[in-house]
């Protein structure tokens, strides 16, 4: 179920990071969700505890706010620059403080792959339910959020405050990624969140038919990863990434060959 209900949404954002060229955000924002679980478990928290999203998501939105700042309509230091340092950091950061953690060693593998067959029923109920404030929000302030994502010059020139409306995509966004990092871990995340997209964008031009065939991918590599990981006795996180994999690399190869003709 987990599969089901809680990917559309990713699928969706997926489009606008990918449409705004910052690639890596996604799992640099999954990372610092991460480190803030990292901290919480260090002070003596378990994971599952309502003040471990709070420190995670706080974390996360420090993290909104530097990507933010840093998205200049010009500026002389790449965005993609400042999202990997800022990957690498909390990454490091990660294994310094589970380094003085008893389990140290297993924390970092479930932040990192995940284990989305043992999340209980509560959990994603409440995961979704989440998932469907920020979808609304979304759909309130779609043709904001779209003109900034897919037309950013276009933006700027009509004086939008894009710098404010950078802050309000990228804390909804940290937020999903924060609550889906406790669920499925940070592979996952970013698989989720690009793949389908990517797929998708392979695909189709429109927006509305990119959409739906993300939907499907998601769906598809979910679905067919949970299978691989039961019948070959597999890590769960791991297989779904590698389905999605398969699905790219498919989907590409297709892509090549429907446009051979035309050349």
């Amino acid at each position: 179920m987990a599969c089901v209900l809680l990917p559309w949404l990713l699928v969706y954002l997926g489009l606008h990071v990918v449409q705004r060229g910052i690639i890596f955000i996604d799992i640099a924002m999954a990372q610092m969700a991460s480190l803030g679980i990292c901290l919480a478990v260090l002070i003596g928290l378990e994971p599952e505890d309502w003040r471990t999203l709070v420190i995670a998501l706080v974390v996360t939105l420090l993290g909104a706010a530097l990507f933010s700042l840093t998205g200049k309509r010009a500026s002389t230091v790449p965005a993609e620059a400042i999202i990997g340092i800022t990957y690498v950091v909390a990454a490091a950061a990660s294994i310094l403080l589970l380094s003085r953690s008893a389990h140290g060693n297993e924390e970092i593998r479930n932040m990192l792959v995940g284990d989305i067959t043992v999340v209980r029923a509560d959990e994603v109920w409440r995961c979704f339910a989440v998932f469907g404030a920020v979808g609304v929000i979304h759909f309130l302030l779609r043709k904001t959020f779209m003109l900034v994502s897919f037309n950013r010059d276009q933006a700027w020139k009509e004086g939008l405050r894009v710098r404010w409306w950078d802050f309000l995509f990228y804390a909804l966004f940290g937020l999903c990624v924060t609550i889906f990092v406790r669920v499925a871990g940070v592979l996952l995340v970013f698989s989720y969140l690009i793949v389908p997209a990517v797929c998708a964008i392979t695909m189709a031009r429109r927006t509305g038919a990119r959409l739906l065939i993300g939907w499907i991918i998601s769906l598809l590599g979910g679905i067919a990863g949970l299978y691989l990981s039961f019948y070959g006795d597999f890590p769960s996180g791991a297989a779904i990434v590698c389905t999605f994999g398969l699905l790219l690399i498919l989907i590409s190869v297709g892509a090549v060959f429907r446009r051979v003709p035309n050349e």
